[in-house]
């Protein structure tokens, strides 16, 4: 299944064609999704307790994960999700992306984010206290 938890994607086909919302459950052995604000059905709820409420309720359900298409967070298009291998700390990971080249995988964006951080932070060269004294003694003594 292209489609993962918390992804946004467009309704392509049924009677909520057009609309976006973001995927709250996924059921990948029925093949379906269930998306917030699309296919609202009414459920009757009866009171279980004496201090209940009876009454209809709008709730999702789900639809056929065929019937919809992420949505691209770099380009905001719907796109079909192509599959690549991404080099990270030694070893391939296999992640979504886009047609224009964005990887849709949050966690791997922020797995890399992480690392670009690590990268630029260079540690800090440690001297002994030490030896920082008696450098700046050799210093003042040139001056």
């Amino acid at each position: 299944m292209n489609v993962k938890l918390n992804d946004n994607v467009l309704v392509i086909a049924g009677k909520d064609k057009g609309k976006t919302g973001r995927v709250v459950s996924t059921s990948p052995k029925a093949g379906r999704v269930t998306v917030q604000g699309v296919n609202l059905q009414k459920k009757h709820m009866k009171a279980r307790k004496a201090t209940d409420v009876s009454g209809i309720v709008e709730r999702e359900g789900a639809i056929d994960v065929s019937n919809v298409m992420v949505i691209c967070d770099k380009c905001g298009k719907a796109t079909r999700v192509k599959h690549a291998f991404v080099e990270q700390d030694g070893k391939m990971k296999k992640v979504r992306v886009c047609k224009c080249g964005n990887v849709l995988d949050k966690a791997y964006k922020k797995q890399a984010k992480a690392a670009d951080k690590k990268a630029e932070e260079a540690p800090k060269k440690r001297t002994r206290k030490r030896t920082a004294k008696t450098e700046a003694a050799a210093e003042e003594k040139k001056d």
